[in-house]
């Protein structure tokens, strides 16, 4: 089967409000994937809490798992990052390789809504 140039030319959606229901309406609809551990943790750690301390912590989580999965190619890149970890017999080719998705993931942290 041919490739289709917008296959290629996928645009990724912009990060939304800094708030926990613009992140899930996002998740909702472009990494629908993630939707279910996202209630789980929500309702696991926040919905029932007394104390909005974990909310900080909350959010960065799922802004990162967020950034990383709604752009498919980055998606791709960190889960073969992780396999290629996963297989590693090298120890400082493992220590490169968790450095970079650890990169990635503090690039994704700094993203601002809208970017």
């Amino acid at each position: 089967m041919a490739a289709r140039a917008e296959d290629f030319d996928q645009v990724v959606p912009p990060m939304p409000e800094r708030t926990p229901a613009a992140l899930r309406r996002a998740i909702a609809e472009h990494a629908p994937q993630l939707l279910p551990d996202f209630d789980a943790h929500w309702k696991w750690a926040i919905a029932d809490a007394y104390d909005l301390g974990p909310v900080p912590a909350f959010m960065a989580r799922w802004w990162v798992e967020y950034a990383i999965a709604r752009d498919p190619k980055l998606d791709a890149y960190v889960t073969d990052l992780h396999h290629r970890v996963a297989e590693c017999t090298d120890i400082d080719e493992a220590k490169a390789l968790i450095e970079e998705s650890a990169n990635i993931r503090h690039q994704a942290l700094r993203l601002e809504p809208g970017q």
